[in-house]
């Protein structure tokens, strides 16, 4: 089990309870929670949730940090698609721990994941890849996993199994990685390749 870090723009109390909430996720891939839209931050969107769904349905722990900041953390169940990710990385002739590495970063093992760019599921997918790797619901896992799979698939067939192109094609789109011919030189793309790699060679090494 690992956690996932949250921030709070508020401490919930009774009082808060029905108030609509809003998120968004900042570079860092930290998940942000307030119920105070914020017009000038075009991230924010509204904070849905799902009984057993989310981080897995479990309550989640809130700490102090030094300075009296609130940080809440939300247990993550990192094993819990591992069946899938298997079947779906041996279909698709990948590597288990680099189909993993990207659902940990796009989405940090949560189904129902939605972005500000509106992409879906564990592996983030917009609706325009959805439909081209055939996948009706993105927030099912076991089609997601297996879409985003297919997706990696083609872009390693692209890249000639280049792993940091592909995860940089992932993120930024292959048309800009071909034209380039390297990793684009935009930070969040640069940083995605390497919390990618990063966490491939973490589940590599655990062989999980």
């Amino acid at each position: 089990m690992v956690a996932a870090s949250v921030g709070l723009g508020l401490v919930l109390c009774p009082g808060l309870a029905r108030a609509e909430l809003y998120s968004w996720v900042d570079d860092s891939g930290v998940i942000h929670l307030t119920n105070v839209r914020d017009n000038a931050n075009a991230n924010y969107q509204p904070y849905q949730s799902r009984e057993g769904e989310g981080f897995g349905g479990q309550k989640p722990i809130e700490v102090t940090l030094p300075g009296g900041k609130k940080r809440v953390l939300y247990k993550v169940n990192v094993t819990r698609f591992d069946t899938i990710f298997e079947r779906a990385a041996k279909h698709y002739r990948l590597p288990f721990a680099f189909l993993k590495a990207v659902a940990k970063v796009e989405s940090n093992f949560n189904p129902m994941a939605v972005s500000h760019a509106h992409a879906k599921g564990l592996m983030q997918l917009i609706d325009s890849t959805a439909a081209a790797m055939k996948v009706e619901d993105p927030f099912d896992p076991e089609q997601n996993i297996f879409g985003g799979a297919r997706y990696l698939r083609v872009l390693a067939n692209q890249f000639d199994g280049n792993m940091a192109l592909v995860a940089a094609a992932y993120n930024s789109g292959p048309d800009r990685v071909r034209r380039l011919g390297r990793i684009p030189r935009i930070r969040e793309t640069q940083r995605y390749v390497r919390r990618v790699l990063q966490m491939y060679r973490h589940y590599r090494s655990r062989g999980s």
